[in-house]
């Protein structure tokens, strides 16, 4: 099992830690940096900014958004990266929720797994520096009856192939990830049930396509925090976890909470929800059992991070992103070099 890094957003207030974060990440041989984008910061700025002060670390938008970017714009993006950094750049893409779809990108939230499949059929396709040409439900490429023509990236990627990641969480999402990804970006990731919410899903996926699991990136991003008090720890996580099982969508069409129930917390996750949407921000903290929380993050002292990183590899993960927490930059790196004494005390390194 390897060790990412996620910043997250860019602009969240921590930008000139963020930078330092990295660098420490590339320093203590962390395999891949990852960055996210919404409605704030784009990825591909701030990946090109760490990678042009980093050394080693690979660089990964986790995620560049599928609503916000045409398919060729986004194999462009990707072969201008993966050039500049020297074959360091990882491809991971989402289709984001419906609020911030048809909210921030005009575009509807419809069919998101056909869209992602030919968004992706596109991408692979422009890649290979052919003449690009595709007919499907959402793209068609030339746009018929007018003066476009096939046309081919003149940029060159410093490899043929950029490993491709989606984030995915609902089981028909994931099956599809498992059939046309190289890897999978998950979040809210407890390691018992890894099997019965992802991994089964994600194996269909392979099987359908014919390939195994031998060379897919299981890639979850989990909360990590370093202390004595693992309540407190945790405590510290549920606004994150509320805002998420229970904002984050609306009730008919919550991803998170739907994953929360998968993983048994049907009632927690209705109360969760209720309280979220009718205001009460702190009830919904409040409501979150301190066991789905425990379960999802690495809290506490360095052995018991490490007993948790075990059980990740146990289950399956390949590469294991973590999310320091801390306030100040000192916290944060901490964190990450415990991150790497973990992974040594749990004979993972």
């Amino acid at each position: 099992m390897r060790l990412g890094i996620n910043l997250g957003y860019w602009g969240a207030g921590m930008d000139a830690d963020n930078l330092a974060v990295a660098q420490e990440a590339d320093r203590l041989g962390y395999d891949v940096c990852w960055a996210a984008e919404a409605y704030g910061s784009d990825a591909p700025t701030v990946l090109a900014w760490v990678a042009a002060q980093t050394e080693r670390i690979d660089v990964g938008s986790a995620i560049l958004q599928i609503p916000a970017r045409q398919p060729a714009m986004t194999a462009m993006t990707a072969a201008t990266l993966d050039s500049l950094t020297k074959g360091r750049f990882r491809l991971g893409l989402g289709v984001s929720g419906p609020q911030v779809s048809e909210g921030w990108y005009g575009v509807k939230f419809d069919k998101p797994l056909a869209r992602t499949r030919e968004y992706v059929e596109i991408v692979r396709k422009a890649m290979t520096r052919e003449r690009l040409s595709y007919e499907g439900e959402h793209w068609t490429l030339p746009l018929p009856g007018g003066p476009g023509k096939p046309l081919k990236l003149t940029v060159h990627p410093e490899r043929e192939h950029i490993p491709l990641y989606i984030a995915a969480i609902g089981p028909k999402n994931l099956e599809q990830t498992g059939e046309i990804a190289d890897g999978a970006l998950l979040i809210f990731p407890a390691a018992e049930h890894l099997e019965a919410t992802a991994l089964t899903h994600i194996r269909a996926g392979r099987e359908k396509a014919g390939l195994t699991m031998d060379g897919f990136d299981v890639c979850p991003t989990v909360p990590l925090a370093l202390g004595e008090d693992v309540t407190g720890l945790a405590d510290m996580f549920r606004p994150y976890t509320a805002l998420y099982v229970g904002g984050m969508g609306s009730r008919k069409q919550n991803f998170y909470n739907q994953l929360a129930q998968r993983m048994g917390y049907e009632k927690e996750a209705a109360e969760i929800q209720d309280k979220y949407l009718a205001g009460d921000k702190q009830g919904a903290a409040a409501a979150v059992p301190h066991s789905l929380i425990d379960s999802t993050t690495l809290l506490g002292p360095v052995e018991r991070i490490a007993d948790g990183m075990k059980a990740y590899a146990e289950a399956g993960v390949t590469t294991l992103t973590l999310a320091p927490a801390g306030f100040t930059l000192a916290e944060r790196t901490a964190a990450l070099r415990a991150g790497v004494e973990a992974m040594e005390l749990a004979g993972l390194a």
